[in-house]
């Protein structure tokens, strides 16, 4: 009898603890965070309003109402399936700044009101030797902005700031300074990053001479960062339609890739070369142009179809050491010193700033190489009366039309 009591009671038990766990999961469903953003349903489809939801808000994270986000070329390869088969629908955007409206119980660096921003990273493992390092981009198990499988939240598939709100952990929110122009921010967070993180490896100081290699969203920053330094800096690009803007930011020099006549006595000739062209081309050209023991850090990512290749050969007999890495926006810890950085010194990206009703124009902009700034999208021009019905989570081939 005392038995069978027993086995009673600690199949109630059982049963308790099962529903107390269905509970707790139910209630994390029900405060799932509402939202609304433009997303894409396939890879040459058209930006449609979409109605999503994010995960609830944990004791350790942040929701963020996004005032503004940036439209990287990046963006562009996710959304036509470039670099690899995506998932759709997808909601882009990782640049964003925002202000927070909502913080768990446990969030000690953020409180409501705060200006915030959100770069490439939402999670990692915060256990392997790069997260142990600050280096989160390299992790295996980090979990990008969007299109990425967050295996911290039941495998959901992270969407990005072309959107109302995000909710995010504390660890991966940058501050933002009250006295930042909020407006110029977002790009910070990626085109920033990408170009401040290999200016700091290389150390580049005053006097040092240092080309910029491609003249649009990551380029113009790479200048800026280098003539802070006191840099010599020259910019290379396909056009003379960027001459006059990269002049007046500080290059010293500003050199046409298709006139034979500027491309000449250029051997030899820079310490730094920072690549960010998002096209093929032929890295030896720059590889030949650097000093003995100079460095060629390469950013941009053009399509897998269009990746460039070096010869093997080029290393060899090119010589002098010259050394050809890549670098990959940065860790968390150096995106907060890169913003500060920025704030402190008015660093900022020359944008413009449009509608998300303007979102498809921007993207054939970009993809023609014929932006000299970075696209900002004014999230306050998402209305409630751009969701009919219909496109709530939609997924037909009307409203993909559209």
């Amino acid at each position: 009898m005392q038995k069978k009591i027993l086995s009673i009671i600690l199949l109630i038990c059982a049963l308790c603890t099962t529903v107390d766990t269905v509970l707790a999961q139910d209630c994390q469903n029900c405060n799932k965070v509402p939202a609304k953003g433009y997303a894409v349903y396939s890879k040459n489809g058209k930006f449609t309003p979409y109605s999503f939801e994010r995960h609830a808000v944990g004791d350790n994270d942040v929701l963020i109402k996004i005032l503004y986000a940036g439209i990287c070329h990046s963006d562009l390869h996710h959304v036509h399936s470039d670099w690899r088969e995506e998932k759709y629908p997808m909601v882009p955007g990782h640049e964003i700044a925002g202000v927070v409206v909502q913080v768990g119980k446990n969030v000690t660096k953020f409180k409501v009101g705060d200006y915030a921003g959100v770069g490439c990273l939402v999670n990692s493992c915060h256990k392997c030797e790069y997260c142990l390092n600050n280096e989160e981009q390299y992790c295996p198990k980090r979990v990008t902005t969007y299109a990425s499988k967050d295996i911290y939240h039941d495998n959901e598939i992270t969407q990005g700031g072309y959107s109302n709100n995000i909710v995010v952990s504390e660890d991966f929110v940058i501050k933002v300074p009250k006295n930042a122009d909020i407006k110029k921010v977002a790009p910070l967070l990626c085109a920033g990053i990408t170009t401040y993180s290999p200016i700091k490896v290389t150390q580049v100081k005053k006097g040092d001479k240092v080309a910029v290699a491609g003249f649009g969203g990551l380029g113009h920053m790479a200048v800026k960062y280098a003539v802070k330094l006191g840099a010599d800096v020259t910019v290379f690009d396909i056009t003379n339609d960027k001459r006059v803007d990269a002049l007046k930011i500080g290059a010293k020099k500003y050199v046409n890739i298709n006139n034979p006549k500027e491309m000449q006595g250029l051997d030899n000739t820079y310490r730094v070369i920072i690549s960010t062209i998002p096209k093929k081309y032929d890295p030896s050209v720059y590889m030949k142009m650097l000093q003995e023991n100079g460095e060629l850090a390469i950013v941009g990512l053009p399509a897998t179809q269009g990746s460039p290749s070096i010869n093997v050969a080029s290393f060899v007999f090119i010589g002098g050491h010259r050394k050809v890495f890549g670098s990959q926006i940065g860790g968390i810890a150096e995106t907060q010193e890169m913003l500060d950085y920025s704030v402190a010194n008015d660093i900022y990206p020359d944008i413009k700033m449009i509608s998300v009703h303007d979102i498809d124009e921007a993207y054939k902009n970009v993809d023609e190489g014929k932006v000299k700034f970075r696209y900002v999208i004014d999230m306050s021009t998402l209305k409630d009366s751009d969701f009919a019905p219909r496109h709530n989570s939609c997924n037909c081939s009307k409203c993909d039309e559209k």
